[in-house]
């Protein structure tokens, strides 16, 4: 009786350890076979396939679409300026580009007249935003010079800090995003006109003593001295104002350019073009001579604005 007693006990807890095992056996083929389900929904070719043209696509959207500036960044600014000092080599240029500006904003800014000729040390405001002064004259309205610039009103009127549309004659006002005009820029920066023939210079622009008479006498252009036949190119682009012969500059070639501009091209052996013809910058026109009153062959060269004469050697490249 007691051995069956001990058999029995021994079956009984043999079978609490078989139940216990076969629970774990079947909780983990359970566990095994929902795994398998998941991963049977998609193949894993398929499955990574899709991740990466979902990404693909994701970066094309986003690549495509782009994202929005800022609101702020584009809200017409106020005027502002700080200052910088011209140290021993700078470019006005250069200046203006450390500073996120063009050329043109920081000769209108500061009223350069030649940009070649800013001393060393000159101290020039520097304002927080490209733009021109502008003179306002009567008739002038906001809309008006708005349209002239292509700027917009509301970026004027916080610039200048205006309250109203209301403007007087003489005001100086500042415009942003606008520049000067090409012919200006070009001016100031002493790079509007390209030299008309490569030589010497033999005499210079100014007051001299003629080499003719021997007295004080104004020349009003440069002489340029080059053997004869030399080409002579147009200086810039324009129209044929005149040819002919003249007894002081000989064979002469006279062009009409943008912005009051006009060019004198005199003592030529022979003329290359005709009164009335349009000509580029660089067009051949003429060559070196020595006719009218001259000492030997060379190309007299003047520049007027406006009716006057200037020195080219301001606007020369």
């Amino acid at each position: 009786m007691l051995v069956i007693l001990r058999r029995f006990a021994v079956t009984n807890a043999t079978l609490k350890v078989l139940a216990g095992s076969l629970a774990l056996f079947l909780a983990f083929l359970l566990l095994a076979g929902q795994g398998k389900a998941g991963v049977a929904e998609v193949a894993p070719e398929e499955s990574i396939g899709g991740r990466e043209s979902a990404v693909t696509a994701e970066s094309v959207s986003l690549e495509t679409e782009g994202l929005s500036e800022p609101e702020e960044f584009n809200q017409p600014r106020m005027l502002l300026f700080s200052s910088y000092t011209f140290q021993k080599g700078d470019v006005a240029g250069e200046v203006a580009k450390q500073f996120g500006l063009s050329t043109s904003t920081l000769i209108s800014v500061n009223n350069i007249k030649n940009t070649r000729a800013i001393p060393e040390g000159k101290v020039v405001r520097v304002p927080n935003q490209d733009g021109i002064f502008y003179s306002v004259k009567k008739g002038d309205t906001l809309e008006l010079i708005a349209t002239r610039h292509k700027a917009e009103v509301s970026e004027i009127k916080v610039a200048n800090e205006l309250f109203s549309d209301r403007i007087n004659p003489n005001t100086s006002l500042f415009i942003p995003g606008a520049t000067l005009p090409w012919e200006e820029e070009q001016q100031i920066n002493g790079d509007l006109f390209a030299w008309p023939v490569r030589g010497r210079l033999s005499s210079y622009y100014g007051y001299r003593r003629s080499p003719f008479t021997g007295g004080r006498s104004f020349h009003d252009g440069l002489d340029i001295a080059a053997p004869t036949g030399t080409p002579i190119k147009a200086a810039m682009a324009g129209r044929v104002q005149s040819v002919g012969y003249d007894n002081v500059y000989g064979n002469f070639v006279i062009i009409t350019h943008t912005a009051g501009y006009r060019t004198l091209y005199g003592h030529m052996s022979t003329i290359g073009t005709r009164s009335g013809a349009y000509v580029e910058v660089g067009s051949v026109i003429g060559a070196v001579g020595s006719t009218g009153q001259s000492t030997g062959p060379h190309l007299h060269f003047t520049v007027y604005k406006n009716g006057s004469s200037m020195n080219p050697r301001s606007v020369l490249r």
